[in-house]
């Protein structure tokens, strides 16, 4: 029975076969009479057109938050008790507006007492002055004397030469015998007088010329402290200048015009000046007439991003006012990157003489980071890739031909091409990646 039952196995396996090779065999109803199987491979179908010649726009939008252009907190400079609070938070305020004022009395005192000082000081100089003409008029006095003492010698010059030349004749008469010896004592006499007069008209003249050195030393005495008084008060007008200058600390001013944003104190508020302790201040104020967008652009498109005589042009859209959008150009950047997130920090100034743009509303900013005019456009779907290759397929005679291009700006689905074809050749513009070297494809137009 066993055999039986695989002879029969044997049989059924072979009908099956012989069914299956009956099946390969072309019928009457495949196969025209007189003609020859069908063996050629199917063409695929393929969209293709020419490159279009566009311009191409690379934008990058990234969200971003609205500051005030400037924001200044306000902090006392000085201690003291708020007298008067003028301003509250939302009020308009003009460059130099006093915003609060501070009340310090001691102040007021200790400038009072500059001031004391101040003219003590200038009538300290006026005595000095005065001090400088005594001491010049006295130095004229003692040139004065020398001169007199100088005259003097001359009479007492002249007195010595007289009663000399009379003692010599007495002498030469008394030898002779013509005039007695008492004669030539009494001009023996006054000759010594007259030398002692002359002796004495030269110490009168040192006598006098040193009574010129010490005026002369007292004059200059006398400018030193002069020059002393003088920078005494200048020294006294600085410590009022001083003073004054911190008691103009007690009015709180605002730095530019704009608003209050935040009020500190209140009536009657003790302050004192700002320290690492001192957080809270007196009053916020910022300027609003232009505002900063911030925006944190990408490490990938930073250096895209310019600004200056060649800024980007931007589009800036304010969810909060119903997508309202502003032009405006990049304005300053922070031309490094912040490590903490691998961006470019971004500015972009806009006027804002309305006031609809408020600090700290959400932004969008659309930056223009790139534009090629007139350039060679294909879809992303057009190029293949090969390793460090980039090919399209281009299509001639129903055949593709892979050809070499170089690729520029990218800007969504589209990209540039910067060399290796030209707008008269036909590109496949779907699915090149799946077509090979030589292959046959059938041509479909693109849709308009």
């Amino acid at each position: 029975m066993k055999r039986l039952f695989s002879l029969t196995s044997v049989a059924v396996v072979w009908a099956l076969l012989l069914a299956a090779s009956g099946c390969s065999q072309p019928t009457v109803a495949q196969t025209s009479p007189g003609t020859e199987p069908n063996t050629a491979p199917t063409a695929d179908r393929v969209m293709a057109g020419h490159p279009q010649r566009k311009t191409l726009k690379l934008y990058t939008t990234q969200p971003g938050r609205i500051e005030a252009f400037e924001e200044t907190p306000l902090y006392p400079k000085v201690a003291g008790y708020v007298q008067d609070v003028i301003v509250d938070i939302g009020d308009l305020v003009k460059k130099d507006q006093i915003l609060v004022r501070l009340s310090v009395p001691e102040m007021k005192d200790e400038i009072t007492q500059k001031e004391a000082l101040v003219a003590q000081a200038q009538a300290e100089v006026k005595q000095a002055e005065a001090a400088v003409q005594a001491a010049e008029a006295m130095t004229d006095t003692a040139r004065a004397r020398v001169s007199q003492a100088e005259a003097g010698i001359g009479r007492a010059e002249g007195e010595f030469n007289r009663w000399k030349s009379e003692h010599d004749r007495i002498k030469e008469l008394a030898a002779k015998g013509s005039v007695t010896p008492k004669l030539v004592d009494e001009t023996l006499n006054q000759f010594r007088a007259s030398d002692a007069a002359r002796q004495e008209a030269a110490a009168n003249v040192h006598a006098a010329q040193a009574g010129v050195s010490e005026a002369e030393a007292n004059a200059h005495k006398a400018e030193a402290d002069l020059v002393a008084a003088h920078a005494k008060e200048r020294v006294t007008q600085a410590n009022l200048a001083y003073a004054t200058t911190m008691l103009g600390y007690a009015e709180i001013k605002a730095p530019f015009d704009g608003v209050v944003t935040r009020r500190g104190v209140s009536t009657g508020y003790y302050v004192h000046p700002a320290n690492s302790g001192t957080t809270t201040p007196l009053m916020v104020v910022a300027r609003t007439d232009k505002v900063r967008i911030l925006v944190d652009v990408p490490e990938m498109e930073a250096s895209l991003v310019d600004s200056g005589a060649e800024a980007d042009s931007t589009v800036v859209r304010v969810q909060s006012l119903g997508g309202k959008e502003f032009d405006a150009n990049v304005t300053r950047t922070s031309w490094s990157l912040d490590t903490s997130n691998r961006s470019l920090h971004t500015e972009i100034d806009i006027p804002n003489s309305g006031g609809r743009l408020r600090p700290g509303m959400y932004a969008t900013a659309t930056i223009l980071l790139d534009q090629r005019n007139d350039v060679l456009v294909l879809p992303i779907t057009a190029i293949v890739r090969d390793g460090a290759n980039v090919y399209c397929c281009r299509v001639e005679s129903g055949t593709i031909h892979r050809q070499a291009i170089t690729l520029g700006l990218r800007s969504g689905d589209e990209v540039e091409i910067a060399s290796g074809l030209d707008a008269s050749q036909t590109v496949v513009l779907t699915r090149a990646d799946s077509l090979q070297q030589g292959q046959r494809v059938d041509i479909i137009e693109p849709q308009p």
